[in-house]
């Protein structure tokens, strides 16, 4: 495969990107301004392919050699642009940036580009607007960090056109990511919602002495977790019932009465106070210092799940 990835943005998630099309024999042009970042990156991606491939987390059938080759750096965004068939933009959550971005890529390209930010919650009519080719991008927001978590938001524009749409998530198919599709803009878009929704509850049990943060997150990471690893839960109420239908006859007025009687209105504000009292839990097992040692933890943990999932999706 000769087809050219443009990946505006050097980061972590950048990096991310960059790998994840290498996967799949892209060849990837990475931009960005700072060419001590570039440094960097091009370093990191190279050390991180290698050691994937020693720990048998490496995508695709392509050797991590020839991964890290097809990735290449440029500080021209011009030579970045060109000849590319998708762009990913990858710069900082900063609407003012974004614009700014766009409207460089925008006076680049031809009118067969698609072009996508990783924005997290900017919706890309935020910055997409008064862009000639404004019907050729969209939102396709990853999840941190992407190598290992698949997931995909595509968010369009109201202008976005339906074929840039689906073109966009066959090549996220492609490359092996799991993506959704949102039918219009919504702010938080729909990962950060259910999020959001997760972490009020947590912080309302923990407000109210209900449970340490402890074992608050225990009940994700030894409850939730396994049953969400593999279905999601819509799915598990059909699962657990006669159906989903017979689900919500049986067990519709108790969950009822629990929000009722336990929910607090939303929004809730994360308050600073709450904030110092977990964090103070966290500080005899994680603390500040800690942190990226515990990221890296995580991201094992991940990339095993990643890894064992493969093999489960092969195997069925």
């Amino acid at each position: 495969m000769s087809q050219k990835i443009a990946v505006v943005g050097s980061g972590l998630i950048g990096q991310n990107w960059s790998m994840i099309f290498a996967s799949r024999g892209y060849k990837v042009s990475v931009f960005d301004v700072d060419q001590g970042q570039i440094t960097r990156a091009e370093k990191n991606i190279s050390v991180t392919l290698t050691q994937y491939e020693k720990d048998g987390f490496l995508r695709g059938e392509i050797p991590a050699a020839e991964q890290t080759k097809l990735v290449t750096f440029t500080s021209s965004l011009q030579d970045c642009l060109s000849g590319a068939i998708y762009v990913q933009e990858c710069v900082p959550e900063n609407l003012e940036l974004k614009k700014k971005v766009f409207a460089q890529i925008d006076e680049l390209i031809d009118g067969e580009t698609l072009v996508a930010s990783s924005s997290s919650c900017l919706p890309s009519s935020a910055f997409t607007e008064s862009l000639k080719n404004r019907h050729n991008m969209l939102v396709a927001h990853p999840i941190n960090p992407p190598y290992f978590v698949p997931l995909v938001e595509l968010v369009p524009a109201p202008w976005t056109k339906q074929e840039v749409i689906a073109k966009v998530r066959e090549l996220m198919e492609i490359v092996g990511q799991s993506p959704i599709t949102l039918r219009r803009e919504s702010l938080g878009f729909a990962l950060n919602r259910i999020q959001y929704a997760a972490i009020n509850e947590c912080w309302n049990m923990y407000q109210s002495g209900l449970l340490s943060a402890e074992d608050i997150d225990k009940v994700c990471y030894d409850g939730l977790g396994p049953r969400y690893a593999f279905i999601g839960p819509l799915q598990t109420m059909h699962l657990n019932a006669d159906g989903i239908v017979d689900y919500c006859k049986r067990y519709a007025d108790g969950a009822y009465n629990v929000q009722k009687e336990t929910f607090k209105p939303i929004p809730v504000q994360y308050d600073v106070e709450t904030a110092e009292k977990i964090q103070a839990e966290y500080n005899a097992s994680i603390p500040l210092d800690k942190i990226p040692e515990k990221r890296k933890w995580r991201d094992a943990r991940l990339a095993n799940l990643a890894k064992m999932k493969n093999h489960l999706e092969k195997d069925s």
